[in-house]
């Protein structure tokens, strides 16, 4: 034993850039960091001025829908699940919201209900399937998605409803630097962060997406944290869905899918660092990379770059945030 113990050399513990790449919230927000010194670097060669506070207004607004949506993504990808509704939903939700509204203000307390009710249906429609019919994630979500679509396409050609102009406010109001949409955005994150670090859910969540049998045979009721997850990402779909009902002034039946927030929303959560697999990261890697993808959008409309460069770079900044996060995730201090 000596004599092996001789022989192996002792590994150092790795300090320095190696522990900040161990935590993806760190490597997130430095990037986000890099980016804006970039960023600012670029325009001001190109004649601009790249955060003005008209522009960090603009990316508080346009990244509030999305980081909405992401949080919802956060918990049921963490629950090793995902939701491939969510943008057929949020157009859903938008024409639900603005129909019963009607322009009247009194019919904004039954709207909101009637979205969240049929927000959290479509969560458990999901959730259900996915956990009594054993049907992969990817496959039922995708196939609920197509049904939304369906009705959808069935009963809309365009626009519809109206929006009254006090709930028009939560889209283009705000206080001082800060719309009333990113303060939804932050409450909602708040939410969803204290119920992953501090209820039982959250364990949960967690010991299901790490692991779904061994929690199963821990006592976890792994079918009911899955189900809890779609609800819960459905219900801040919708929510989503009111806000940019009004930010439009009406329902539209294309405006979650012309916005890409199914796949954009899974796409902030891996940049955030949650792994697609589950079990591992949070909400703060999620605002990070939501926040990340609202600045790179921000600087590619300054720089005036063309749509294919845009979606070039997107996925490589994506691709190498993942292969960093693998890299680093599988080295372990001896």
């Amino acid at each position: 034993m000596d004599l092996l113990t001789r022989a192996r050399p002792a590994r150092r513990p790795q300090g320095g850039l190696a522990n900040h790449l161990r935590d993806p919230v760190r490597v997130v927000f430095l990037a986000l960091s890099g980016l804006v010194a970039v960023g600012w670097a670029l325009v001001a060669l190109d004649g601009g001025q790249f955060l003005t506070l008209e522009s960090v207004v603009g990316i508080q607004q346009r990244s509030a829908a999305l980081g909405i949506v992401a949080i919802g993504q956060t918990l049921a990808i963490l629950a090793g699940s995902l939701d491939l509704s969510v943008a057929y939903l949020i157009s859903l939700a938008s024409l639900v919201a603005a129909e019963i509204m009607a322009g009247q203000d009194g019919n904004i307390g039954p709207a909101i209900a009637a979205v969240l009710v049929i927000s959290a249906l479509v969560g458990l429609v999901n959730g259900l399937i996915i956990t009594r019919l054993r049907v992969h994630a990817f496959i039922a979500t995708l196939g609920v998605a197509l049904i939304i679509k369906g009705v959808v396409d069935h009963l809309y050609d365009g626009p519809a409803g109206k929006v009254p102009e006090s709930f028009q406010l939560l889209g283009y109001s705000r206080a001082g630097p800060i719309p009333v949409s990113a303060m939804l955005w932050a409450g909602v994150a708040v939410v969803a962060w204290f119920l992953l670090s501090r209820t039982r859910l959250g364990y949960r969540i967690h010991a299901v997406g790490g692991n779904e049998e061994v929690a199963r045979l821990s006592g976890i009721r792994t079918s009911r944290v899955i189900v809890t997850t779609h609800v819960l990402c459905s219900v801040c779909a919708g929510i989503a869905g009111l806000l940019l009902a009004a930010r439009l002034g009406a329902g539209a039946p294309t405006v979650g899918t012309d916005g890409g927030y199914d796949l954009e929303s899974i796409a902030a959560v891996v940049l955030g660092g949650t792994a697609l697999a589950g079990g591992r990261g949070g909400v703060a890697g999620t605002v990070g990379g939501v926040l990340l993808l609202a600045v790179l959008d921000t600087l590619f409309n300054q720089l005036e770059v063309n749509s294919f460069v845009k979606d070039v770079v997107r996925g490589t900044v994506i691709v190498v945030a993942v292969a960093v996060y693998a890299r680093h995730g599988t080295r372990r201090p001896a």
